[in-house]
C-alpha cells in the first residue's frame, strides 16, 4: 500500500463548497482574466465570470429548481457550459453530464435513470441534431419538464430572464444551505453489464481532485490552461475547470470539439503555459505539416491521460521544450485522478508508469481472487481510497457495494504492478473494456443494443488492435435461421441515430457458433486472437 508523501509538502484539503471556493477566488483576483473562449472571441474576467454565473444561477432558482434536483447539459465544450457547472453547484443542483457524442437510446436513458427535471443543451453540434434527439424522446423522457438551449437566444435569454425576481439574498441563503459533501454531479461510465452507470460526486470529491491535481502542476493565477479535452468528462471540467478555478488560472477553451490546428493556434494566440490531451490529441497536434509556425515557447506543462504515452510523443514534447508534462491516472468513479507523474520525473517514468498517488489518498495493488495486498512488483488489481471516491452510483445500491468494498477501497478492475519507490504500471484490464481513442467502451452494452437488431440470434463484441485508436470493436454475429447475413455497413445502419459513433463496431463477424469453455463461457480471449488474425490486424 501506499500514500502520499515522499518528502513533499501536503497541500490542505479544501473544506468547503466549490461557490464558496470560486468566491475566495473572484476576491483574490478581481480584474485577472479567467475564461476565453476562442471560437466566439469572448473574454471574462474572474468579477464577469462571477457575474455571469450568479445570473444563470438565478435563472435556475427561478426557474424552479432546488437544491438536489438533477439538472443536464448536453452539448459540446462552451463558455456557457462552464457557467452552467458553476452555477448548478452554486445552487446544490447535481449536474448530469450527458456525452455530447449519446445518441437518443443513451440519452433517453440517462435523463430517465438521473430523473432530470431540466436540460441545458446545444441546438446542434457536427453531426448531432441535439433538438430532434429531444424532440423524439419526449415522450419517454418522464421527468423533464424544460429543455432551454444554449445558441437559441430566446430560450437560453428566457431562463435568465426567470432569475430576475430572484434577488442576491435569495441566492446567498441557498449557497449557505450546502455542504462540502452534497452531491453535485452525476457522470456516466459504460457498465459492464449493459446501460451505464452513473458515478454520483460531490463538492469535496471533484474540487479538490482538480486542486490538487492542479498543485501537481505547480499552478499559480499565472497559468492559463488550454483545455481542447470534453467538459462532460471528468478530464475537461475537473481536472480543467476546477484546477483552474482553484488556483485563479485562466481556462482557455480553443474550439467546441478537437481540432488540432484550432488547439495549437489557441495555445499560441492565448500564451498558454499548460496543454492538455489525450496521446492521440498530440500525436494529431504535432503531425500537422505547418506544426513548425506555432509558437509554443509558453507551455511548460499539462496533463497527458486516457492511454499510455508514446515515448516518441514524450521525446517531441521535451523537445519543444514542454519539459514539465505529467502523466495521469484515474477513473470517472474516483474524481477521476489517482496517480500522476511528477513534472520533474524522469522519461521513463513518464512513459512507462501513471506515476505515484496523489495528496490525501492511498493505493494498492491486490489478488483480484484473494483480496490481499500483493508484493511489490508483483501484478494485482489497482484499488484506491480517500476524499475522491465516490458518492457511489446514481439510484444502484447494489453495483455500488460491487464497487466500493466495506473498508472503503474503490476496485477499478485494472491490473497494475507497483514499484519500490511507489510508482504504477498499469498491465491490463480485468474486464473486457475496450479503450478506443481514450473512451471506455464496455461490449456488454453494445451487445446488448445490437440483440435488439430482429435477424441477430446471439452476439459478441472484442476489441481488437487499431493503429490510429488503439482499438476498434469488432462483432461476432449469430443470426436467426432464415435470415440474411449482415454486415459492416448493415449494422453502422441499424445502430447510427442511437449509438455514439464511437460504439458502433467497425468489424463484422457472422459465424455460427462461438468458441466456448467447458463450462459454457464464450472465450473472449480466443475471440480476440481470432479476430485480429483474420482482419488482419497483427
Amino acid at each position: 500500500m501506499d500514500s502520499y508523501a515522499q518528502g513533499e509538502t501536503t497541500p490542505e484539503l479544501l473544506d468547503e463548497t466549490i461557490g464558496d471556493n470560486l468566491a475566495r477566488t473572484v476576491a483574490s483576483y478581481v480584474d485577472r482574466e479567467a475564461l476565453v473562449e476562442c471560437a466566439s472571441g469572448r473574454r471574462w474576467t474572474w468579477a464577469e465570470l462571477e457575474a455571469d454565473v450568479d445570473a444563470v444561477a438565478r435563472g435556475l432558482i427561478g426557474a424552479g429548481i432546488r437544491k438536489g434536483d438533477r439538472v443536464g447539459i448536453w452539448g459540446p465544450n462552451s463558455a456557457a457550459w462552464t457557467l452552467v457547472q458553476l452555477a448548478t453547484a452554486k445552487i446544490g443542483a447535481i449536474l448530469v453530464n450527458v456525452n455530447p457524442a449519446y445518441r437518443t437510446h443513451e440519452f433517453s436513458y440517462v435523463a430517465n435513470q438521473s430523473g432530470m427535471r431540466l436540460l441545458v443543451a446545444a441546438t446542434s453540434f457536427r453531426t448531432s441534431d441535439y433538438r430532434a434527439m429531444v424532440d423524439e424522446t419526449a415522450a419517454e423522457n418522464r421527468a423533464l419538464e424544460r429543455v432551454v438551449y444554449l445558441d437559441d437566444e430566446q430560450s437560453w435569454g428566457g431562463l435568465l430572464a426567470d432569475g430576475e425576481g430572484v434577488s442576491a439574498d435569495q441566492l446567498a441563503e441557498r449557497a449557505a444551505s450546502l455542504a462540502p459533501g452534497d452531491p453535485i454531479n452525476i457522470q456516466y461510465t459504460s457498465g459492464t453489464t449493459g446501460f451505464p452507470k452513473g458515478a454520483t460526486l460531490s463538492h469535496r470529491n471533484i474540487l479538490n481532485n482538480g486542486y490538487l491535481v492542479g498543485e501537481i502542476c505547480g499552478y499559480t493565477e499565472a497559468d492559463r490552461v488550454c483545455i481542447p479535452v470534453p467538459f462532460y468528462h471528468c478530464f475537461g471540467m475537473v481536472m480543467g475547470n476546477l484546477a483552474c478555478t482553484t488556483h485563479g488560472a485562466a481556462m482557455v477553451i480553443p474550439a467546441p470539439g478537437f481540432d488540432p490546428a484550432l488547439t495549437l493556434k489557441a495555445t499560441a494566440d492565448e500564451s498558454c503555459t499548460s496543454l492538455y490531451g489525450v496521446p492521440t490529441m498530440f500525436i494529431a497536434e504535432w503531425a500537422l505539416p505547418d506544426f513548425d509556425t506555432y509558437d509554443l515557447s509558453s507551455v511548460r506543462t499539462g496533463i497527458m491521460a486516457g492511454s499510455p504515452c508514446p515515448e516518441e510523443m514524450m521525446k517531441k514534447l521535451i523537445a519543444a521544450g514542454i519539459d514539465e508534462m505529467t502523466i495521469c491516472y484515474g477513473m470517472t468513479e474516483t474524481s477521476p485522478v489517482s496517480t500522476q507523474t511528477r513534472r520533474d520525473d524522469s522519461l521513463e517514468r513518464k512513459v512507462g508508469t501513471v506515476g505515484r498517488v496523489c495528496p490525501h489518498l492511498e493505493i494498492k495493488i491486490v489478488d483480484p481472487v484473494s483480496g490481499d495486498t500483493v508484493p511489490r512488483g508483483e501484478a494485482g488489481e489497482f484499488c484506491t481510497r480517500g476524499y475522491s471516491v465516490m458518492l457511489g452510483y446514481w439510484d444502484e445500491e447494489e453495483k455500488t457495494r460491487e464497487a466500493i468494498d466495506g473498508d472503503g477501497w474503490m476496485h477499478t478492475g485494472d491490473l497494475g504492478v507497483m514499484d519500490d519507490d511507489g510508482y504504477v504500471r498499469i498491465t491490463g484490464r480485468i474486464k473486457d473494456m475496450v479503450i478506443r481513442g481514450g473512451e471506455n467502451i464496455y461490449p456488454r452494452e453494445i451487445e446488448e443494443f445490437l440483440y435488439t437488431h430482429p435477424d441477430v440470434e446471439d452476439v459478441q463484441v472484442v476489441g481488437v488492435p487499431d493503429e490510429k485508436y488503439g482499438e476498434e470493436l469488432c462483432a461476432w454475429l449469430r443470426m436467426r435461421p432464415g435470415s440474411e447475413h449482415l454486415d459492416a455497413d448493415g449494422v453502422r445502419a441499424f445502430a447510427t441515430g442511437k449509438l455514439a459513433h464511437y460504439k458502433i463496431p467497425r468489424y463484422v463477424i457472422v459465424v455460427d457458433e462461438f468458441p466456448m469453455t467447458v463450462t459454457g463461457k464464450v472465450r473472449k480471449v480466443e475471440m480476440r486472437e481470432v479476430s485480429t488474425a483474420r482482419l488482419g490486424l497483427d
